[in-house]
């Protein structure tokens, strides 16, 4: 009895310090977009602000053009979830349901091409984009959220695919129904929850990256905002430490309003589907 309780208190000792892990690098992150330049340069820091103040998020908006680079940030994470979405459903649907080499051939595919390294793709991918002219452009940073994106998101389903019973696949088949009509009406609404996370997984991978960004667009009117946070920085390193924090917070927002909306769902989903199994 005493083994199992110093067990069970060891486990949630072990999350709390997690949880902590986690928390850390945001709470302060919260803590330092409310400071003052004054408080800032204290030699005796503190969690809670003690003379709170907004005029690091006014900075921030008058020095950057925070909406500007919000608004492309989003087109594109909703570009890239929404095509690597639609992309993966059905060639994760042949994987996992065909059992022959080029199937095999696939997922070894998949699971190699998350061990390139983005030095390593970059240049490839900028030449064939700018083959194609679509260097400084938004569709042409969405294409390489896509293609960066697609294996994981592959990888993703072919697991909710294969959970999902063939038997119901094979009823349908009985009853007249083709392929895509199987894939549309009676696998993909069982695979709700893993599109969703999916497409979840797609769109937070697509707004936070910046190399890619920070490489393929040229222009101010077209850059992201992971790249607009380094005009904080200046060009002797030297970082405006509360605004880039205020704004740092601010690009993080949509990444957990996103989760915080969809996990019950996705949770809901997975039961639900369970249940039916």
């Amino acid at each position: 009895m005493r083994t199992s309780t110093a067990g069970r208190v060891g486990q949630y000792a072990a999350l709390l310090g997690y949880l902590v892990f986690l928390a850390f690098p945001f709470l302060w992150l919260l803590s330092i977009a409310f400071k003052s330049p004054r408080e800032l340069g204290s030699l005796h820091p503190t969690w809670i602000p003690r003379d709170p103040t907004l005029d690091n998020f006014r900075q921030a908006f008058d020095e950057q053009p925070l909406l500007r680079a919000a608004g492309n940030s989003l087109l594109a994470a909703l570009g890239a979830a929404l095509i690597a979405v639609l992309i993966a459903t059905p060639l994760a649907y042949v994987m996992a349901r065909r059992r022959g080499l080029l199937a095999r051939a696939a997922t070894g595919w998949v699971v190699v091409s998350q061990a390139f390294p983005l030095v390593l793709v970059i240049i490839p991918l900028f030449l064939v984009l700018k083959n194609l002219r679509l260097i400084n452009s938004l569709f042409g940073l969405v294409l390489v959220y896509v293609v960066w994106a697609l294996p994981f998101a592959l990888w993703m389903l072919v697991g909710y695919v294969r959970a999902v019973p063939e038997e119901l696949e094979e009823a349908a088949a009985v009853d007249g129904a083709g392929r895509l009509r199987t894939l549309v009406s009676v696998t993909a609404p069982l695979l709700a929850p893993g599109i969703v996370a999916t497409a979840l997984f797609a769109f937070i991978t697509a707004w936070n990256e910046f190399f890619f960004a920070l490489v393929l667009l040229k222009t101010p009117e077209k850059q992201t905002l992971p790249v607009v946070l380094t005009h904080f920085i200046g060009a002797e390193g030297v970082a405006d430490l509360g605004p880039l924090a205020a704004a740092a917070f601010l690009a993080t927002l949509p990444s957990l309003v996103v989760f915080a909306l969809i996990q019950r769902r996705i949770t809901s989903g997975m039961l639900a589907g369970a249940v039916k199994s």
